[in-house]
């Protein structure tokens, strides 16, 4: 028994970590846009979260920051515990440039 939940506790933070790197590359392809904000991003993510995580990924924690240059989204949490005493974080993570318009 303490195998099969040990397997379903797998399965779970397998697919807890696959939202946290969603919501952080939804943040950052928002973010990133010319006329966005980090605000903007972390909005994204906080929705993505509310629309995915359920209760497979608690606390959610969202950091999104922008320069002139580049931004970078950071998602992490608790992954919701299967087997007792066994706390699991995940976290995903995305960064890319800002998009720009040049002259040609």
């Amino acid at each position: 028994m303490f195998l099969l939940l040990c397997v379903v506790q797998f399965a779970v933070a397998a697919h807890a970590q696959h939202i946290a790197q969603s919501a952080a590359s939804r943040a950052l392809a928002t973010a990133r846009a010319e006329d966005s904000s980090a605000a903007a991003g972390a909005a994204r993510a906080e929705t993505t979260l509310r629309l995915l995580a359920g209760r497979v990924l608690t606390a959610p924690a969202v950091q999104v920051d922008r320069s002139g240059e580049h931004a970078v989204a950071h998602v992490e949490g608790t992954v919701m515990t299967v087997v007792p005493g066994l706390d699991l974080k995940v976290s995903g993570h995305a960064a890319g440039p800002v998009e720009k318009w040049t002259a040609e």
